[in-house]
């Protein structure tokens, strides 16, 4: 199922959201690859099986490559285990947590088979449906050390929350059907 027939789908109460998911699709803010890359992270982040297997069916017919694929997918499984530990940090009263190394594999962010700025842009994405404020502030940090505009960061922040939402829906209607 394309986005398009999903969105098809969607209860009246939906409509903002429907309307929303349709002029993303077409945002030209970012490039293709950051694009559909952003979609793809922000529903494996949320991770509701119509809307991934939609976002997926869409990234790859506009052409997102596989390698593409699997760095969104990367950076919604790493910023999944860092945003709640940070998060955790960040919350913690004690600064003494903040001190101690993390000591959690990441390497995925030193060689995340695309461009490092893509990865950051999917990792903020990821990071705003996760909540964690500390990797929000730390991945546009960076993504602002590489020219990124805070329209395009808009732009990947939008998309995060339109597929939240969007997955939500979903959920919430299935629920209700089975």
């Amino acid at each position: 199922m394309s986005l398009d027939a999903l969105r098809q789908t969607l209860p009246a109460y939906a409509k903002d959201i429907s309307l929303n998911l349709s002029s993303l699709a077409t945002e030209t803010l970012l490039s293709d690859q950051q694009k559909w890359g952003t979609f793809v992270a922000a529903a494996h982040a949320v991770g509701v099986g119509p809307v991934i297997k939609a976002v997926e069916a869409d990234a790859l017919a506009a052409g997102l490559s596989l390698e593409a694929m699997t760095a969104a997918k990367a950076a919604a499984a790493i910023m999944a285990m860092n945003n709640v530990y940070y998060r955790a940090l960040h919350l913690l009263s004690s600064p003494e947590y903040r001190t101690l190394p993390a000591r959690l594999r990441m390497n995925v962010l030193a060689n995340p088979g695309v461009e490092k700025v893509d990865f950051e842009l999917w990792s903020t994405a990821v990071s705003a449906v996760n909540g964690c404020g500390m990797c929000l502030d730390a991945h546009e940090t960076e993504l602002k050390k590489h020219g990124v505009s805070a329209p395009q960061v808009q732009a990947a922040l939008r998309i995060a929350a339109v597929i939240n939402a969007l997955s939500r829906v979903v959920a919430a209607e299935q629920s209700l059907a089975d």
